[in-house]
């Protein structure tokens, strides 16, 4: 199974009901290692009052890491879980 890697700016509108999300915040310019958040989004088809439309769970949070070893994570984490995109989105 593919896994597609896509920017979260570059996408127009989510068709995937569950997804991983890989939030990277740089430290500075030099710096390889970034503070990185991944998260496994769930959009539920059937949403009841009392309960949120999508479920996050968090994967990993706020833990240095490179932008590649957290991209590596998150696709060998959705293709364990058949999930076929990984969005990502870094910030300055």
């Amino acid at each position: 199974m593919d896994v597609r890697v896509v920017d979260e700016r570059t996408m127009a509108a989510m068709s995937e009901p569950d997804f991983v999300r890989v939030r990277v915040l740089r430290r500075g310019a030099g710096d390889d290692l970034a503070i990185t958040t991944i998260e496994r989004v769930v959009r539920r088809n059937v949403v009841k009052p009392t309960s949120p439309a999508r479920k996050v769970k968090t994967l990993i949070e706020r833990q240095p890491m490179t932008f590649d070893a957290a991209l590596g994570f998150a696709k060998l984490y959705a293709k364990s879980k058949n999930i076929k995109l990984v969005l990502t989105t870094e910030d300055a």
